[in-house]
């Protein structure tokens, strides 16, 4: 029933992000990554002069630094559909509305330091024999985004609606803005698709639990955010859990943070939630959160609930907007659950 109601909800979904846009937007009972999923966090400094991107960098030279190996491609939308401009000046993603091309660039130049100074920034969940059993696991895993030790993790996941991934402005910003303040934060890319998609979330959290002795972080009360088609899988993830996807049996996270969605679904075993979306979005009709945000309340279920006069749909950190510090409060209303635990 969960993957009858996941895929109704994405039919629906990508469905009523077509007339606003020139663009068109096997489970297993438990999981032990293969040996050879690799897990590197050795810091192995070179001496080698670090030459960082500008705003007029094109985005093909970045995806082909062969500093990023195999990933670089990864780091912007594998489908060009979506996207448009050539440098990092002039990107612009299809149902997004304030990207930040200085965050762009603080982005990619962070990843561009910390790989150059031979830390490892992507893992890869799926073994090369599973990718090789199923292609389309090949262009996924997690960016990692290193907070401090000891500290909780949590995983970002980008919209897109279900058809491509737009991690550069909905998940790594987010995640990097996570680590500064000392959070381990994953952003994860995954399989295009509502049911793939979620599948990959719960995959992602198993390995991180798997490794968290070795990333040297705490997995007591993750949380799990997303914007969009990210903030369904973020809901769904927290409803059902991740076994209900694959995954061991491992908890629901202990918070989840949902960005600009419509997304109505729940049950009463839905972990505490924080959500915001704009007044002005033309894809998802705040109101709709707003009652779903109601229903976990009459459940006993801490909520907390922002919606911002005339924001549109997408706009990530909403850096220079109104929703300019809906992170902290996300945090805070993260961190007031770590209490509790």
């Amino acid at each position: 029933m969960k993957v009858f109601n996941i895929l109704i909800s994405s039919v629906i979904y990508a469905a009523s992000l077509l007339p606003l846009c020139a663009y068109s937007e096997g489970r297993s009972d438990s999981f032990i990554p293969s040996a050879d999923v690799s897990l590197n966090t050795k810091n192995m400094q070179t001496s080698k002069p670090v030459n960082l991107y500008s705003l007029n960098t094109p985005i093909d030279e970045i995806t082909s630094d062969p500093v990023f190996s195999y990933y670089g491609k990864m780091i912007f939308p594998l489908n060009k559909y979506f996207m448009s401009g050539d440098t990092v000046k002039d990107l612009k993603l299809a149902w997004y509305s304030n990207i930040d091309p200085t965050k762009t660039l603080e982005i990619v130049n962070y990843l561009k330091t910390e790989a150059a100074n031979g830390r490892q920034i992507f893992f890869d969940i799926y073994s090369n024999e599973e990718k090789a059993a199923d292609p389309s696991k090949k262009d996924t895993g997690l960016f990692f985004f290193k907070g401090k030790e000891g500290y909780p993790f949590a995983v970002c996941n980008a919209g897109g609606g279900f058809a491509y991934v737009g991690a550069i402005h909905d998940s790594f910003p987010h995640a990097l803005e996570l680590s500064k303040k000392g959070y381990n934060a994953f952003a994860l890319i995954y399989r295009p698709g509502a049911q793939s998609a979620v599948e990959d979330l719960a995959r992602a959290i198993s390995f991180i639990f798997n490794n968290a002795d070795k990333f040297k972080i705490s997995t007591s009360c993750y949380s799990v955010w997303g914007g969009s088609a990210g903030a369904r899988m973020a809901a769904w993830l927290g409803s059902y859990g991740p076994y209900a996807f694959g995954a061991a049996k491992l908890p629901r996270p202990g918070a989840v943070i949902m960005q600009y969605t419509g997304h109505d679904e729940y049950t009463k075993n839905d972990p505490p939630t924080f959500a915001c979306v704009g007044e002005n979005d033309g894809i998802a009709d705040w109101r709709i959160m707003q009652m779903r945000i109601n229903a976990l309340k009459k459940l006993n279920i801490d909520t907390e609930f922002h919606h911002y006069k005339e924001l549109r749909h997408g706009f990530g950190l909403g850096t220079h907007t109104i929703a300019e510090n809906w992170l902290n409060e996300a945090v805070e209303f993260w961190e007031r659950q770590q209490r509790k635990k």
